[in-house]
């Protein structure tokens, strides 16, 4: 049995263009953020209403980590964006400069 084979899903995501990448991450990272901020509210309504300890701390522990997982998958969504930002930009600059050789290379002459 080959130990090394890659998982299904990461093929997949390795497949996928920066932009189909970024278009699906940060949504979600937005989400999460939300979610975690939410959580974290309630976390705090817990703690001034006098709960026990142990339940208003983990909670806000559990919305601490929802929170900076989505800061880190947001920030990985901007990472893309760039990408594919300066992507475009090279592109354009590259065929900016083939039609600028071309018209230098066959001048258009009028009799």
């Amino acid at each position: 049995m080959p130990t090394s084979a890659k998982p299904p899903g990461r093929r997949l995501i390795k497949r996928m263009s920066t932009r189909t990448k970024w278009l699906l991450l940060a949504p979600f990272s937005l989400i999460l953020i939300g979610y975690g901020l939410c959580v974290f509210s309630e976390a705090a309504n817990l703690k001034h209403t006098g709960e026990p300890f142990n339940r208003w701390f983990l909670l806000g522990t559990y919305s601490l980590v929802v929170i900076n997982t989505g800061l880190s998958l947001f920030g990985q969504a901007i990472i893309f964006r760039v990408r594919t930002d300066v992507r475009r930009t090279i592109r354009r600059q590259l065929r900016k400069e083939v039609r600028e050789r071309q018209k230098k290379q066959n001048p258009v002459r009028r009799p």
